[in-house]
């Protein structure tokens, strides 16, 4: 368990990284906006044996367990691994994030006049995906099973329930308390622009990834979009033929946050759970903690 003490200068979901080189500090200056950061990669994932892991689970009564639950997991793991992935720019300056705040939006039905809300779901760098599962499932199910507005649409509904101008500069003010860090909790809570990752599936409904800006307003530094599992034929190394199955994945990534070859060792390392599903079902031997 960590021992640190809040500092001035720390956030209420974040504490400030301080040893960084002056040359990363000075970036949110040179790119002030996350979209001036914003790094776009593109990649294919083998996903046979994470099918074959899922189709297991299933049969041992993990009902709907599928591959977002397995994207999910594997982010968490990484960041136990690698926790700068899990920083954040805000006032022009860098963040260790406090916690895995994950975002993603749900409609409440597959049809066209559905309404849609944003669901966020906090993790713990230990969690398996038998974890990442029941969490998910759990914020899933109380929105779905829920006639009213969830905190994100209360707040949405009373700012717009105020003239133009006056939104504006509520919004305005927002944004300000945000740069010094000192909205409410409860908004950041509330708040689908503040967390770890945001995550969506685009092969629900039918269609390939995207690149999806991130937001300049909040917190969130990654955004990921995936499409459906798809085959692919291809030859082995003994020249036969064989079917594969690949889910293609586009991600945005605040590029101010870590260097380019940090985030390469995150992206191998969610390769290797690709490969490797079978390890997320246990709790990491150990769990890295961010620089102070």
């Amino acid at each position: 368990m960590s021992t640190y003490k809040r500092r001035f200068g720390d956030r209420k979901d974040g504490r400030l990284v301080r040893s960084l080189p002056a040359f990363n500090k000075f970036m949110p200056y040179i790119m002030p906006t996350r979209n001036d950061g914003c790094n776009q990669y593109e990649e294919s994932f083998e996903v046979s044996a994470v099918d074959r892991t899922l189709r297991r689970l299933r049969v041992d009564g993990y009902k709907g367990i599928g591959i977002l639950h397995f994207l999910i997991a594997a982010y968490v793991r990484c960041v136990s691994m690698l926790p700068g992935v899990n920083r954040f720019v805000a006032g022009r300056r860098i963040y260790a994030a406090d916690q895995i705040a994950v975002v993603m939006t749900v409609k409440r039905s597959l049809t066209l006049d559905a309404s849609e809300t944003t669901i966020k779901v906090y993790f713990e760098p230990t969690d398996t995906i038998f974890d990442v599962y029941r969490k998910m499932n759990e914020k899933i199910e109380e929105i779905k099973a829920s006639d009213g507005n969830n905190n994100t649409e209360e707040v949405a509904e009373a700012l717009c329930r105020l003239p133009r101008f006056l939104l504006r500069f509520a919004i305005a003010v927002l944004r300000m308390l945000d740069y010094f860090g000192w909205l409410p909790e409860a908004l950041t809570d509330a708040s689908p622009f503040h967390g770890s990752m945001i995550i969506t599936d685009l092969g629900s409904l039918r269609i390939g990834p995207i690149y999806h800006h991130i937001y300049n307003f909040g917190t969130l530094p990654v955004f990921i979009a995936f499409g459906a599992k798809r085959h692919a034929y291809e030859l082995d190394r003994h020249g036969n033929m064989v079917d594969r199955k690949y889910v293609d994945c586009k991600m945005v990534m605040d590029e101010r946050t870590v260097d380019g070859h940090y985030y390469a060792q995150f992206l191998q390392a969610y390769r290797y759970l690709f490969q490797h599903p079978e390890i997320l079902e246990t709790p990491p031997t150990r769990v890295v903690d961010d620089i102070y």
